[in-house]
């Protein structure tokens, strides 16, 4: 295994962490050399973890200008959810279509031992795997999964969205273990609709992005919807 690849990777999930907690504020500066600091590293792997960061639309960086985390807005959540309900909803279709009976018991367990634990199990990424379809994995998994998880984790964030997304999932995994695949399909499309009306409230509330010389907002938690 590449070290340094490996301390890139370590990077990547750093600053990704501080994305979805809000330590770097949406629109605001990601600065290489105070993420060198904090992560003690040269500023080599910080720049490739930026780079990665850019390749999955998490950071903007255009030329002479600082790169910045992205802003979500409401005209790009809208379009990203549209997809996210067509595409889930076959996803979790063929998941319940496909997935073994102990898969599927599995999955349930999973969720309920995760939430026991105070922990958030990636449902949605869990039911991808288990479509068989390849293409939605590579979309889900792949392409889109860490600028979903931003947008999840920001509609997660609206007041008692959490809870409701949680019990929205063990609906659907109970659906999904009754084989009840066009139940298990409305219930996550349903799903998808409130998370999306929750992000749209919150983005439309929020003010404009940062300024180059503002400070990262800090210990603004937010969960996955």
């Amino acid at each position: 295994m590449d070290p340094q690849r490996t301390l890139v990777d370590t990077v990547f999930d750093g600053i990704f962490e501080m994305l979805l907690t809000g330590e770097i504020p949406l629109g605001g500066v990601v600065n290489e050399a105070t993420l060198a600091e904090r992560f003690n590293v040269s500023r080599g792997p910080v720049r490739e973890a930026v780079k990665a960061l850019q390749g999955r639309g998490l950071i903007t960086k255009a030329a002479y200008f600082k790169a910045r985390a992205v802003d979500l807005n409401v005209q790009d959540m809208i379009e990203i959810f549209q997809l996210r309900e067509c595409v889930e909803g076959m996803s979790v279709k063929l998941a319940t279509q496909n997935m073994s009976d102990e898969g599927l018991q599995q999955l349930l367990e999973d969720f309920e031992q995760a939430g026991s634990d105070g922990r958030v199990l990636d449902v949605h990424a869990r039911i991808a795997e288990g479509s068989g379809n390849r293409r939605i994995q590579s979309l889900l998994c792949d392409e889109l999964y860490y600028l979903l998880r931003l947008y999840r984790a920001r509609s997660g964030s609206a007041a008692g969205r959490r809870e409701n997304a949680s019990a929205e999932h063990w609906q659907i995994l109970r659906a999904m273990r009754a084989r009840d695949a066009e139940l298990a399909e409305s219930l996550m499309r349903a799903h998808i609709a409130r998370a999306t009306e929750a992000l749209q409230r919150l983005l439309d509330a929020e003010p404009a992005p940062v300024s180059d010389t503002a400070q990262p907002r800090r210990n603004r938690k937010e969960q996955r919807a």
